[in-house]
């Protein structure tokens, strides 16, 4: 199987072209490409395919080999993957997910896919559509909760795929592998959820690490950076644009209005291509 890994950021993803290739079972190809010692060694598996809804279609699975609804840093590449490979010579491309379709405008260098901004839809902050078990009450927004017999504070919002943003004290000391793993698995999330550990450093300025469901701790998200900007602007905590500095570089999120799209901007990079046998 041919294919090519790609970052946005250090979230590292094998893609495979299936106008080209056929993947017959793409959990287990996934897990196999994704370990970083047998494998080629990714966050996960993306297939990009022929989509009769949009322009192309984002078809993602993690690193476990579950199927993964979206990825912000994900789609970003699947745009530089479709231009640079002459698949497609629009900068305005629609990409079709397992959360709907998105919209992409890509800025191209020395001909060349250098920045993806993304239209990622409307943060959705019902507990239903997370989902959180959220004792009746509709939304779970800057609430208690304790977790290994520490409490924290929660916002749980959707952007597509499940998230909770936890404000800490102290980002870069604090225990993701430890702490991760309980919010991930907690009952209160019944399909799992993605965990944000977010500390604002000022109005426009926002900490993160994140803890993916599936994944583990991986060097960004790009659905947790949206998440993440969008409940500190719904808690009033930052101004309406802000950058979310990750693991592996920043996001630039815009929300100007919140009754419409949040929308993330960040590089998209190739690092090699290559085959491999499953």
């Amino acid at each position: 199987m041919k294919f090519t890994k790609m970052q946005g950021i250090g979230n590292d993803y094998v893609y495979v072209n299936c106008f080209e290739e056929k993947v017959e079972d793409p959990g287990r190809a996934a897990r196999l490409v994704s370990d970083r010692h047998f494998g080629v060694g990714s966050d996960g598996l993306i297939l990009i395919k022929p989509s009769e809804i949009a322009d192309f279609e984002m078809d993602m699975y993690n690193a476990d080999g579950g199927r993964g609804k979206m990825c912000g840093n994900g789609i970003r590449c699947v745009g530089k993957y479709v231009y640079d490979h002459g698949m497609t010579d629009k900068t305005h491309l629609t990409i079709a997910t397992g959360a709907g379709i998105k919209t992409l405008d890509l800025t191209v260098r020395n001909g060349k896919v250098d920045e993806v901004r993304v239209d990622m839809g409307k943060p959705d902050f019902a507990a239903a559509a997370v989902p959180v078990k959220a004792g009746g009450r509709e939304q779970v927004i800057n609430e208690p909760v304790k977790i290994l017999g520490t409490m924290y504070r929660q916002t749980c919002v959707s952007m597509g795929n499940p998230h909770t943003v936890v404000p800490v004290e102290d980002v870069s000391r604090f225990d993701v592998e430890h702490v991760g793993p309980a919010f991930e698995n907690d009952l209160m999330f019944p399909d799992r959820v993605n965990t944000e550990f977010i500390h604002v450093t000022d109005r426009r300025n926002v900490q993160m690490r994140v803890w993916e469901r599936g994944s583990g701790e991986t060097w960004a998200c790009g659905t947790g950076a949206c998440a993440a900007a969008a409940v500190c602007i719904l808690n009033g905590w930052t101004d309406r644009s802000v950058t979310v500095h990750l693991r592996g570089g920043d996001l630039y999120i815009e929300w100007p209005d919140t009754a419409g799209s949040i929308f993330m901007t960040g590089p998209a990079r190739t690092v090699f291509t290559g085959n491999i046998d499953l």
